[in-house]
């Protein structure tokens, strides 16, 4: 196994696409184990060169709603009263610690990207 340190985009291209190769690998096989070294490797190198910000923490709470099919009104337990609800989604309101935690827990959304301060917070 010939494997070395990620330290260029050339580097990154080149490990890409011997990832490419070793797709159809075996898991214990030495192609197997090269792949999930170059793939640590690559993984290292992206969160280094190309990190992803985390979402608007509002934004996140209407994608989960959308994808769960919620309303307002299921918001309310983990919220408050649906005008409460409605000051949240429209960045009138921030959410406070006590939401934060419901919505974790009622939405399965990061405690992390929750407490972010919202970039559209309006007075």
């Amino acid at each position: 196994m010939n494997i070395k340190p990620i330290k260029t985009d050339t580097d990154y291209r080149t490990a890409l696409k011997e990832i490419e190769s070793l797709m159809m690998a075996k898991a214990d096989s030495p192609e197997g184990e090269k792949l999930d070294v170059l793939t640590t490797l690559i993984e290292v190198y992206e969160g280094k060169h190309y990190p992803i910000d985390m979402p608007d923490p509002i934004e996140a709470i209407k994608f989960e709603m959308e994808q769960q099919e919620l309303s307002v009104n299921d918001l309310v337990p983990m919220i408050g009263r649906s005008n409460r609800v409605y000051e949240v989604l429209t960045h009138k309101r921030s959410l406070s610690l006590n939401m934060i935690r419901k919505l974790n827990q009622g939405l399965g959304i990061s405690a992390e990207v929750l407490i972010q301060t919202s970039t559209e917070i309006h007075a």
